[in-house]
C-alpha cells in the first residue's frame, strides 16, 4: 500500500511540475569618469551610450508568454553612490497614454517598474515604480512575492517624459537605500514589469510563468557590478506639530471648557550600523494617525483587528511578522501574531475610581517616551529585527470642589521584540526564532494587568522542486505573570473561559499567579503549477495568552484543514483567467469536543472585458459554540449554509465600481446574516476622483447572549433574538495637484441598531431540536421597567431577577480633511482637520432617522493639526 502511494505521489509531482525558464542577464557598466545623467526623463545624456538597450519583454497577462502589444526596453548604469535606470516604453498612439495622478503608491494609469534583489536571496526585493504622470511608488517584496509592503518609503528620484514614440522614464536610486554585500564582483536579481493601461496588459523583462511558485526566485540577473562600496546611510527627521481641539463644554467640569491646544516636537533617526543592519530610533515620537479607524461593532465579545498605520512601526514590519496560524484554507485565526504593534501606545486600559461630583481627564493614548529598532538582513542569509520601546506611566487628573488628585490608568511599560531568521540550502530553506517581553511597573489601580508577559516561538520552511513544494511549521509559547486577580481575569476571559461548566479539561485556579500556554501550525503544500494544495493543522492550548504585545483571538482550539486550488494560465474564449478552490476544516477543543465542520468552494473569473467575478459557497454541517454563553455550557448551533458573490468592473474606466453580497443561514431559523456593499468611483479627470462606499448588513440570531443570573442555586443563561442592522456610508474625495501635493477628504456616517425580543433561558444546550434547547420567557413573566427587564422566573407574580435592556443604537460621524505637500524628498507638510461625533440613539427608531436624531444636538469634536517634518540625510 505504501509503495503504491509513493508511486502515485511522484507521478502526480511530475504531472504538476513547474516549467523551468532560462534566466536573462543584463550587463551593466560603471559611469567611471563620465558625468551622471540628469534625471529629467529625456535620456539624452552621453553616459547612456555606455550600455546597451535590453528589450524583448514578454506578455505576462492576459496572454502569458506572447509578444506584448507595445514593447519596452531598459538600460542600467551605476556609480559609487547611485544606480541609474532608463526605460523607453514604446506606444504607437502616444496621445492615448493615460497619465492619472494619485498620491504616492497610487499605481494608476500607465507605469513601469524595476524590482531589485540586491541581497540575491531569491526571497526579498526592492520595487520602484514610476507612472507616466510621474507618480512614484515603492514596495518591499518579501516571502518570494507573496507580500508587497507599500509602507516602505525610500528616498529616490524619477522623472518621465511623453514623446512621439511613447514615453520614457529616468530613475536614480541612491545605493544607501539598498542592501548588498561587500564582495568585489556581485550579481543581483532584477525584474521589470510594464503596465500597458489601455489593454490592461502586463509584460515583463524576465519571463515569469503565471503558475510559478514565486516571484523573486524567478528574477533575471544583473551582472557587471564591480567594487561597489556599501554606503552607511544616516537620516535625521525632526518634526514639529501643533493642534487645537474644540469640543462640547461641560458646566462644572474643569477639564471640559471646550478647547485644548497642544504643541510638540521630536526626532526620528535612521543610522546604518552596517550596510545590512539599520538602527531606527525616535525621541518623543509623533505617533498620531492621520486617518481614523473605521467604525465597527461586534456582538461576539472578541476584539476587532485594525491594521497598523504609524510610520515608525510599519517600516520593516515584515521582519517582525510571526503569523503562526495562517493558511490558504482560511478560518485558521490568520490574524494571530506574536507581535501586534498597536499594543504599544494603545489607549490606557484603566479607569479612575470617581466619587460623586468628581471629574476626570484621561489621556486618549499612552505616550511613547522613546523607541528603537535594529533590523536588516545580511548577505549570508541572517535576518535580524529587534525592537525596544518604553511607554509612560499615564495618569488621569481628577478634580472636585478645588481638590485635585491623580490616578494611574496605564503603568510604565517596557516592550521588547526580537526576531532572527537564517536561510540555508541555497536559500530554499530557513529557520527562525522570535521572542517578546512585556514588563509593567504596576500600581494598585492597574494591578488587573499582567506584571510581565513573555512569548516566543520557532518557525521553519523547507522548499524543493524549484520552490514548488514546501513543508513549513512553527510553534509558540507564552507565560504571563501577575496578581491572583489578574491571572483569574485571564482565565475567565472570553478567549479561554476556564469557568465553562461542562469542560472537564478546564478548571479555574484562584491561587495561580502565572499562566503558561503553547500553540503552532504545521503544514505541507505545493505553491507552483496550475494545481496547488495545502494541508495541515493549527493549535492553541487553553493557557495560551499573547495579547500583551501580540494578537490572539482563540485558545483551547485545534484545527485540521485542507485546501486544493486550480488556476488557469491561458485565456479562453470569454475569459482571461479563472481560479477555483475547495476547502475543508474541522475544529475541536482540547478535550476533543467538536466545534465546527466546514466544506467550501470559492473561485474567481477574469473576463476579457477586464471585469472580475467572484463567489463562494460554504456549508457547515455541524456547529457548536463554547463561547456564546460566556462560560456556560457548550451550545449547539446547528448547521449553516453561506454564500458570497462579487463583481468588479473595469478599473480603467472613469466610472467604475465593486459590488459584493454575502449571506449565511442557520438551520431551523436559528441565525441569519446578510450584507451588501458597493464601492462606486467617479474620476472625471486625471487629478480628481470621488468614491462612495455604502455598506448595509442585517444580523438575526435567536441565541444571542444576554446575560447570566443566579436563581434557586442555579445559573440561568439568558439569550434573546437579536435583530441588528448596520449602515455605513464612507465617502472619499481626492484632489491630486501634483505627485507631491494632494488634498484628500474622508467621511463616514455610521449607525448600528439592535433590538432584542423572544427572551429564553437555556435548558438543554445540546438538544437535537432547536426548540428543546431553551425555554421561552413568557410575556407575563417579563416586565420592562425603564431600562431594566424584571423577570418572574417561577411565575408567582413576584420578580425573581432582572436584566438590563440589551437594545442599543449607536450613531457616529467621523471625517478627515488632509492637505499633504512633500516639498522635498522625505520632507512633508500636513494640515489636517479631523471631526468626530458620537451618541447613543433610540433603538425603536428607524436606522436612518435614529442616526439623524441622535446626532442632531451633538457638538462634534474638531481637531486642527499642523505637522512639519524635514529630512536630513547623506
Amino acid at each position: 500500500m505504501w509503495r503504491g502511494a509513493i508511486i502515485i505521489f511522484f507521478m502526480v509531482s511530475q504531472i504538476m511540475a513547474e516549467e523551468v525558464v532560462p534566466k536573462r542577464i543584463y550587463q551593466t557598466a560603471s559611469l567611471g569618469s563620465m558625468a551622471a545623467p540628469k534625471i529629467d526623463g529625456a535620456l539624452d545624456d552621453a553616459c547612456w551610450n555606455l550600455v546597451e538597450w535590453s528589450g524583448g519583454y514578454v506578455e505576462w497577462s492576459p496572454q502569458e508568454n506572447t509578444d506584448p502589444s507595445q514593447q519596452t526596453q531598459l538600460k542600467i548604469l551605476y556609480d559609487d553612490k547611485n544606480l541609474y535606470v532608463a526605460f523607453e516604453c514604446f506606444d504607437s498612439d502616444p496621445d492615448s497614454i493615460v497619465e492619472r495622478l494619485s498620491r504616492r503608491d497610487g499605481f494608476d494609469g500607465d507605469w513601469v517598474e524595476i524590482n531589485i534583489d540586491s541581497y540575491f536571496d531569491k526571497r526579498t526585493a526592492f520595487s520602484f515604480t514610476i507612472t507616466a504622470a510621474g507618480v512614484k511608488g515603492e514596495e518591499f517584496i518579501s516571502d518570494n512575492g507573496n507580500n508587497w509592503d507599500a509602507t516602505w518609503n525610500p528616498i529616490w528620484h524619477a522623472k518621465t517624459n511623453v514623446g512621439e514614440t511613447g514615453w520614457t522614464a529616468e530613475i536614480r536610486i541612491p545605493l544607501s537605500q539598498l542592501r548588498f554585500s561587500k564582495e568585489a564582483g556581485q550579481i543581483w536579481g532584477i525584474q521589470s514589469t510594464r503596465r500597458y493601461f489601455r489593454k490592461e496588459e502586463r509584460s515583463t523583462w524576465q519571463r515569469s510563468p503565471l503558475n510559478a511558485a514565486g516571484w523573486v526566485s524567478g528574477f533575471g540577473e544583473l551582472h557587471g557590478l564591480e567594487n561597489l562600496r556599501p554606503r552607511m546611510q544616516w537620516a535625521l527627521k525632526p518634526y514639529t506639530s501643533g493642534s487645537i481641539k474644540t469640543f462640547a463644554s461641560e458646566q462644572g467640569n474643569p477639564f471640559a471648557d471646550g478647547t485644548d491646544g497642544r504643541s510638540g516636537f521630536g526626532l526620528d533617526a535612521k543610522v546604518g550600523i552596517t550596510n545590512d543592519i539599520t538602527l531606527d530610533a525616535t525621541i518623543n515620537p509623533d505617533f498620531g494617525q492621520v486617518e481614523a479607524d473605521p467604525s465597527a461593532i461586534a456582538l461576539d465579545g472578541f476584539q476587532i483587528f485594525f491594521p497598523e498605520q504609524r510610520p515608525f512601526f510599519i517600516e520593516n514590519k515584515n521582519l517582525f511578522d510571526y503569523k503562526f496560524a495562517s493558511s490558504f484554507a482560511g478560518n485558521t485565526a490568520g490574524f494571530d501574531n506574536l507581535f501586534y504593534s498597536r499594543r504599544i501606545g494603545r489607549a490606557p486600559q484603566g479607569f479612575p475610581g470617581l466619587q460623586v461630583g468628581e471629574f476626570s481627564n484621561q489621556p486618549d493614548v499612552t505616550t511613547i517616551h522613546a523607541a528603537a529598532k535594529v533590523s536588516g538582513k545580511t548577505k549570508s542569509g541572517w535576518s535580524l529585527a529587534f525592537l525596544e520601546s518604553i511607554t509612560a506611566n499615564e495618569k488621569a487628573d481628577i478634580a472636585s470642589s478645588g481638590f485635585e488628585r491623580r490616578e494611574t490608568v496605564e503603568p510604565r511599560t517596557n516592550y521588547f521584540v526580537g526576531r532572527v531568521q537564517k536561510e540555508f540550502n541555497a536559500r530554499n530553506s530557513w529557520i527562525g526564532v522570535m521572542t517578546t517581553a512585556t514588563n509593567r511597573s504596576l500600581s494598585p489601580n492597574v494591578d488587573f494587568l499582567h506584571r510581565s508577559a513573555y512569548s516566543g516561538g520557532l518557525d521553519f520552511r523547507h522548499q524543493w522542486d524549484n520552490r514548488s513544494w514546501y513543508v513549513a511549521g512553527n510553534t509558540v509559547f507564552s507565560q504571563v505573570e501577575g496578581s491572583r486577580d489578574a491571572i483569574l481575569r485571564t482565565q475567565r476571559s472570553i478567549r479561554r473561559l476556564f469557568q465553562r461548566v461542562d469542560a472537564g479539561h478546564l478548571e479555574i485556579d484562584t491561587s495561580q499567579t502565572s499562566l503558561v500556554g503553547s500553540g503552532g501550525n504545521m503544514q505541507i503544500g505545493k505553491s507552483g503549477g496550475n494545481w496547488r494544495f495545502e494541508t495541515g493543522g493549527t493549535w492553541h492550548s487553553p493557557g495560551l495568552e499573547l495579547n500583551d504585545v501580540g494578537f490572539q483571538l482563540r485558545a483551547d482550539d485545534f484545527r485540521q484543514y485542507g485546501w486544493l486550488n486550480y488556476r488557469t494560465t491561458k485565456p479562453m474564449k470569454r475569459l482571461r483567467q479563472f481560479s477555483i478552490s475547495a476547502t475543508n476544516l474541522a475544529a475541536f477543543d482540547f478535550a476533543g469536543e467538536l466545534k465546527e465542520l466546514l466544506v467550501s468552494s470559492n473561485g474567481w473569473m477574469h473576463l476579457n472585458n477586464n471585469w472580475w467575478l467572484n463567489g463562494a459557497l460554504t456549508f457547515k454541517p455541524a456547529r457548536y459554540s463554547v463561547t456564546e454563553l460566556r462560560g456556560g455550557p457548550r451550545l449547539k448551533l446547528g448547521s449553516e449554509f453561506g454564500y458570497r458573490n462579487g463583481i468588479i468592473s473595469d478599473a480603467r474606466k472613469k466610472l467604475r465600481f465593486t459590488a459584493n453580497h454575502s449571506g449565511r443561514w442557520g438551520a431551523e431559523g436559528i441565525s441569519r446574516y446578510q450584507d451588501a456593499n458597493i464601492a462606486l468611483t467617479w474620476q472625471p479627470s486625471n487629478a480628481f476622483s470621488a468614491t462612495l462606499t455604502p455598506t448595509y448588513s442585517l444580523f438575526k440570531n435567536e441565541l444571542q447572549y444576554v446575560g447570566v443570573v443566579r436563581f434557586n442555586s442555579e445559573d440561568r443563561y439568558l439569550v434573546g433574538a437579536v435583530d441588528q442592522r448596520t449602515l455605513s456610508i464612507p465617502i472619499r474625495f481626492d484632489w491630486i495637484f501634483t505627485p507631491e501635493m494632494s488634498l484628500q477628504y474622508w467621511g463616514q456616517p455610521f449607525t448600528s441598531r439592535g433590538r432584542y425580543s423572544n427572551f429564553k433561558r437555556i435548558t438543554d444546550p445540546l438538544a437535537g431540536v432547536f426548540s428543546d434547547r431553551s425555554q421561552r420567557v413568557a410575556s407575563y413573566q417579563l416586565d420592562l421597567n425603564g431600562s431594566t427587564y424584571l423577570i418572574d422566573d417561577d411565575g408567582n407574580g413576584t420578580a425573581d431577577y432582572f436584566i438590563l435592556d440589551p437594545d442599543f443604537a449607536v450613531a457616529q460621524w467621523r471625517s478627515n480633511l488632509v492637505f499633504r505637500w512633500e516639498y522635498s524628498p522625505g520632507s512633508e507638510l500636513f494640515l489636517v482637520w479631523s471631526q468626530d461625533a458620537g451618541a447613543f440613539g433610540d433603538a425603536s427608531s428607524d436606522i436612518v432617522e435614529g442616526w439623524r436624531d441622535a446626532l442632531a444636538d451633538v457638538q462634534p469634536t474638531n481637531i486642527f493639526l499642523m505637522k512639519l517634518t524635514w529630512q536630513l540625510m547623506n
